[in-house]
C-alpha cells in the first residue's frame, strides 16, 4: 500500500486497524490531533469533551470512523455512558487516552481550596475514573492500552504550579499502580510526559523558562505519534513507564 501524505503526516501502515479508542479532551489541541491520527491509522474513535461544538466539528471532520460524546471526566456516570456508547457503536474498547486537563497557576499562599480542587478533579480524578470504568470493557476486548497524559510538571516542581504539578505527579503514580494491577488482563498502562506544546494551554503556560536543546517547543502531532505507538502493538512490552517528550528540556536537570 502506498503511503498517503496528510499535512505533515505520512500514513505508512494501519497501526490501529480494528481498534476502538476513547480520547478525552478531544475537541482541540493534543486530543484532537491524536483523534485524527488514530482514525488515519484505522481506529474508530470516540472523541470526548465538555466543549461540544468544537468536539462535534472535529468528529465531523474525521468522518465515519469518529463519534463525539459529551463527557465530564469528573462524573463517573458520564464515563460509564461514554464507554457503553463506544461498545454499542463500535463493538469494543481497546485504547483509552486520558488527555483532558486544565492548567490553573498561582502561588501556594494565594491558591484557594476551590481552585486546587478544580484542577485535581479534572487532572487527577478524571484519569482515575477513566481507568476504573474502562477495565471491564477492556477485559471483554481481551486486553488494551491506557495512555495517561502527565507532563514534565510531573517530574519536578514549578513555582506557581502547586495545583497542576500535584495532579501530574499523581497521574504518574496512578499509572504505575494500574500497570501492576492490570497486566494480568493484558491491559498496559503508560504515561506520556510532554513539555511545552503549540496548543492553547501552552500559550498560557508560564511555568517554565527552561531552554530547549532542539530550539523549539513541540507540535501536537509529535506527541500524538508517541501516543499512537503506545496504543499500538509496537509497544506491547511497555507498561508502567514514563515517556518524556520535551525536546531535551530536562536533559540537564533530571537523571
Amino acid at each position: 500500500m502506498k503511503a498517503s501524505i496528510v499535512g505533515e503526516y505520512t500514513a505508512m501502515a494501519n497501526e490501529l486497524e480494528g481498534k476502538v479508542a476513547i480520547i478525552t479532551g478531544a475537541s482541540q489541541g493534543l486530543g484532537a490531533e491524536t483523534a485524527r491520527l488514530f482514525a488515519r491509522e484505522g481506529a474508530r474513535v470516540l472523541l470526548a469533551d465538555v466543549l461540544d461544538t468544537p468536539g462535534e466539528r472535529v468528529a465531523d471532520e474525521i468522518g465515519e470512523h469518529a463519534l463525539y460524546v459529551h463527557l465530564d471526566v469528573t462524573r463517573e456516570e458520564d464515563w460509564l455512558a461514554a464507554i457503553a456508547r463506544a461498545e454499542h457503536e463500535f463493538g469494543r474498547l481497546d485504547i483509552l487516552v486520558n488527555n483532558a486537563a486544565i492548567l490553573g497557576l498561582g502561588l501556594l499562599e494565594d491558591t484557594s481550596l476551590e481552585d486546587y480542587d478544580q484542577v485535581i478533579r479534572v487532572n487527577q480524578v478524571g484519569p482515575f475514573l477513566g481507568m476504573k470504568c474502562a477495565i471491564p470493557a477492556m477485559r471483554r476486548a481481551g486486553g488494551g492500552s491506557i495512555v495517561n497524559i502527565s507532563s514534565v510538571a510531573g517530574l519536578h516542581g514549578y513555582e506557581t504550579g502547586v495545583c497542576y504539578t500535584s495532579s501530574k505527579f499523581a497521574v504518574r503514580g496512578m499509572t504505575k499502580v494500574a500497570a501492576l494491577e492490570l497486566g494480568q488482563y493484558d491491559i498496559r498502562v503508560n504515561a506520556v510526559l510532554p513539555g511545552a506544546m503549540q496548543t492553547g494551554m501552552a500559550a498560557d503556560d508560564d511555568i517554565t523558562e527552561l531552554p530547549f536543546p532542539l530550539g523549539r517547543i513541540s507540535k501536537p502531532l509529535e506527541v500524538a505519534n508517541l501516543i499512537l505507538w503506545l496504543g499500538s502493538q509496537k509497544s506491547s512490552y511497555c507498561t508502567g513507564a514514563d515517556f518524556l517528550i520535551d525536546g531535551g528540556a530536562l536533559a540537564g536537570l533530571i537523571g
